[in-house]
């Protein structure tokens, strides 16, 4: 598909090396020596200029005498760690962000190191990976498949065999990588607008007591000076992420950022503007589970299209024809269209909505018993989570009868033995303002029970509580005896203000399965005495 090709930032990786041995380490040593403890030198890649600097540093490693466990004959003195630091040359790079630092450690199984206490650990290495090096390599504004040839290119005029740096081990394995693109701030607003897809992903999502999600939105810099969307973020992990893009694997944080120096820039400068981009979150894989060099392929593509839908979502064009569109070009990212970017996928949000609004609108219309509803009360007004007994003490009720009210829940809210909370951040909020609306008699819960009622009565499908749940928020009457034209009451409401409600009514039917010429033939009637056709507001979307 024709989409804005996103640009790489920020990259961390651990590249392995072990076809020879410990002879990439022990040329390192050799290399360091020659040049009396640092050299620096340029060269070309793919057209381009770049500098490259080796130096070292000091290490914990502890000796392994004049052998290694393995009989590899040491005859280094001292143990040190090297550093090839690889930068694009200041004439091609004014921003001066395009580099990485290569650093590069032995490995060999059983080695140690030494804390600054004195005691000693033992360093990890693979099993089966034998002896080699680590090259932790982390730098930014590079294509990621490029850092192995870049490493290569530098080792090569700094003297050092090319051949150690070929082919990484399949235990090599990445830690960060974000890819991003630049959208003008005239343009980005729904992406961080509270009813936004950043938003939407993490109150959404359902279950808030398994797993991992975090939601940030700060609209102030460093110094307090107002900025809408300066830093917002939904983090999630695999499982989350799923919910959202079925065919994803990776935990990843979504973001909406300003530099920090977005308010003392001119509006034509670059950093004016926010980047919207998605990174990955290692820290939130399980502990057997790593992202290897060979998923290199699939983490991009999975950020390029966690991005692309976001925007898509968010209502931008992401494949522009004429001029950057919505985009703004940068040092590192020019918005091109590439014409086999990843497929956008549409952000199923709404069905997780739907769905949740389901499970809330199914419990009114069965009819909570008053314990259930002294339970919904306590949840709501506490933070979201408690122990049983708390609500027990509460309203003076046996902590039996609590239990029970809340296993006959278990689809409204997560529970263990000594807390419950609610499922979510969205059906908290449903919940919430049905509690407040009981409060006043339970005028929303009557009328949504008298709605599921006349549904069962009909025989209609579960799937149609989405639109019982639809017409419910609206205060919409729907009349849809099958010998007659469906219609729809909008009570209190004029035609001027429905068009949008019309159109999502449209789209909930549409996914309860039900026919959709019905709906579109459907009468509208308005709270002011108005009457209208379903169509006209459809094709005027």
């Amino acid at each position: 598909m024709r989409t804005v090709e996103l640009a790489p930032h920020e990259f961390n990786a651990n590249l392995l090396f072990n076809d020879n041995g410990l002879a990439p380490f022990f040329g390192l040593d050799s290399a360091v020596k020659q040049a009396g403890g640092s050299r620096s030198e340029e060269f070309h890649a793919d057209g381009e200029q770049w500098v490259t600097r080796l130096s070292y540093q000091e290490s914990n490693i502890v000796h392994p005498g004049s052998q290694t466990p393995q009989g590899t004959d040491f005859r280094i003195e001292t143990i040190r760690e090297y550093r090839i630091r690889v930068l694009r040359h200041p004439s091609e790079d004014s921003v001066g962000e395009q580099d990485f630092t290569a650093h590069i450690a032995p490995r060999w199984p059983g080695m140690k190191g030494e804390k600054g206490d004195g005691t000693r650990v033992e360093i990890p290495v693979p099993d089966g990976f034998g002896e080699g090096i680590n090259v932790r390599v982390k730098g930014s504004n590079i294509a990621f498949e490029r850092y192995p040839k870049l490493l290569r290119r530098a080792a090569g005029v700094l003297g050092i065999a090319t051949r150690y740096f070929e082919d990484p081990h399949p235990y090599s394995n990445i830690q960060d990588a974000e890819r991003y693109t630049r959208v003008d701030k005239g343009a980005s607003g729904p992406v961080h607008a509270r009813d936004g897809p950043l938003a939407a992903m993490g109150h959404l999502l359902e279950s808030d007591r398994s797993g991992y999600r975090k939601v940030v939105q700060n609209d102030d810099d460093e110094r307090g000076r107002n900025l809408p969307g300066y830093y917002h973020t939904a983090t999630l992990d695999a499982g989350r992420v799923r919910e959202a893009f079925p065919d994803h694997a990776l935990p990843k944080e979504v973001k909406h950022y300003y530099a920090r120096e977005a308010l003392s820039v001119p509006d034509d400068h670059p950093l004016a503007h926010p980047k919207v981009g998605a990174s990955l979150q290692a820290s939130l894989l399980d502990d057997d589970e790593t992202v290897r060099w060979h998923d290199l392929d699939r983490l991009r593509r999975e950020l390029d299209q966690t991005v692309l839908s976001v925007l898509a979502d968010a209502g931008l064009d992401v494949a522009p024809s004429d001029g950057h569109g919505p985009f703004v070009a940068d040092a590192y990212f020019e918005p091109a269209v590439d014409e086999s970017g990843p497929d956008p996928i549409g952000l199923d949000l709404t069905r997780v909505e739907q769905s949740q609004e389901s499970v809330v609108v199914r419990h009114l219309a069965d009819g909570l018993s008053p314990v259930q509803w002294e339970a919904m009360e306590t949840l709501v007004t506490d933070g979201g989570q408690v122990a049983p007994t708390d609500i027990a003490d509460a309203h003076g009720r046996h902590v039996g009868s609590v239990r029970r009210a809340l296993r006959e829940m278990d689809d409204l809210v997560e529970r263990e033995y000594a807390s419950v909370s609610l499922r979510s951040e969205y059906v908290a909020e449903m919940v919430h303002a049905a509690v407040d609306e009981a409060r006043e008699g339970l005028e929303r819960a009557v009328d949504a029970t008298a709605k599921a009622m006349e549904a069962a009565e009909r025989g209609l499908e579960e799937t149609m509580s989405a639109f019982i749940a639809w017409a419910a928020r609206h205060g919409v009457d729907v009349d849809d005896a099958r010998e007659a034209r469906m219609t729809l009451r909008f009570n209190g409401t004029v035609a001027s203000d429905v068009g949008e409600s019309i159109r999502e009514g449209f789209r909930v039917w549409k996914d309860a399965g039900m026919p959709e010429q019905r709906y579109r033939e459907a009468q509208v009637r308005f709270g002011d005495g108005s009457i209208g056709d379903a169509w006209r507001f459809l094709n005027t979307g």
